[in-house]
């Protein structure tokens, strides 16, 4: 359970917030991401806060369940092979944190003109985490969908920037999007600036090629 006490605290206080706004409208108002209130208001905690409500339990189930995988293979590697346990412990709820904040800054340029938008949950954050992970494993399946991790990596990326474009059925995917992107160009920089050999490790996974799925 240490080694990953920043992922289950993370879940743990995201389930509970999320709970307390699922009866509490205003909390879940005050609490989501809404561009506008930030521009005209000045409202900055919407960044952080939004990601720790979700819209209902379906969307923090899911959020949750890809927190839970992802942030228990990520969490030991930044505690044990990039840093020491408690400054792996510190850089990992960096990542996941400024991941949240991250993901949002272009809704906000995209959206601060309009005040009928707002969003939450925490999909930036995770979709980080997973492309992070897809950079140590490219070519391990996924049971869901079955596919290797950098096919579905690329898919991904393609379809949130697709229906970021299209919009219109109230779901982020510009937080996909770049909560997605943010996640590779974290895990490159940590790793090249305090771990290298890990870039060639990276290098070597992706050549390495595919291979038969093992569920």
């Amino acid at each position: 359970m240490e080694q990953h006490l920043i992922t289950i605290s993370l879940i743990a206080l995201t389930s509970w917030i999320s709970y307390q706004a699922f009866n509490n409208h205003d909390m879940k108002y005050k609490l989501a991401f809404h561009p506008s209130s930030v521009a005209e208001f000045g409202e900055w905690h919407r960044f952080l806060s939004s990601g720790f409500v979700h819209n209902d339990w379906q969307h923090l189930i899911l959020n949750m369940y890809v927190l839970y995988i992802f942030g228990f293979a990520l969490e030991p590697i930044f505690a044990g092979m990039i840093f020491d346990p408690l400054m792996g412990r510190l850089a990992f709820l960096f990542f996941y944190v400024s991941a949240v904040i991250f993901a949002d800054i272009p809704t906000f340029f995209k959206h601060r003109e309009n005040a009928g938008y707002s969003s939450v949950g925490a999909s930036g954050a995770t979709s980080a985490l997973m492309m992070a992970y897809i950079l140590f494993a490219p070519w391990d399946w996924f049971i869901f969908p079955p596919l290797p991790g950098i096919i579905l990596a690329v898919g991904f990326l393609w379809y949130s920037s697709y229906m970021a474009r299209r919009g219109g059925d109230l779901i982020a995917h510009d937080a996909h999007l770049w909560g997605a992107v943010y996640g590779v160009v974290f895990m490159v920089a940590i790793a090249g600036i305090f771990k290298p050999e890990l870039l060639d490790f990276f290098l070597t996974r992706l050549l390495d090629g595919p291979e038969m799925p093992r569920f």
